[in-house]
């Protein structure tokens, strides 16, 4: 009996914490823009960068503002505005920002992970995209007519 006991203590002690262990997303975070950039852009990007990461998003937004002023074709900047706006709660705002850095960088993985995009899928051909189940069934309904109709 101690045995078994031991078995099931030991057998719980290692299934258990794979049972919790689910994957965490991931934080996103600020990209930095290209050393091309002004460095004006360069500087308010880094500032941005800071501030989102204290959580300080409406000084973010502003910083990114500068950015994307500066480098209306830095598809990093749009996005980096579109996380601010995003964790305001701006999310109109921020869908824009994400559709128009994913119209300046179309290969972006980070940038196609938005959460704006995400319902489109991924550039990524190795993630697998989610399919909609058929909720009616196109089958006539079975004995005493029960079924979906």
């Amino acid at each position: 009996m101690r045995i078994f006991s031991m078995i099931v203590t030991s057998l719980l002690l290692v299934v258990l914490p794979a049972c919790s262990s689910t994957e965490k997303p991931k934080p996103r975070l600020p990209l930095p823009v290209s050393s091309s950039a002004p460095q004006a852009v360069v500087t308010a990007t880094q500032q941005g960068m800071r501030a989102y990461q204290e959580a300080q998003y409406q000084e973010a937004k502003t910083q990114f503002e500068l950015a994307v002023t500066g480098a209306p074709n830095s598809a990093e900047s749009h996005y980096n505005l579109g996380l601010a706006l995003f964790a305001l709660g701006e999310t109109d705002q921020a869908r824009e920002q994400f559709m128009e850095a994913a119209n300046l960088a179309p290969g972006n993985k980070v940038i196609w992970d938005s959460p704006a995009l995400r319902p489109f899928g991924s550039p990524d051909s190795t993630i697998p995209k989610k399919t909609k189940e058929d909720k009616y069934s196109t089958q006539r309904p079975s004995f005493g007519g029960v079924g979906p109709r």
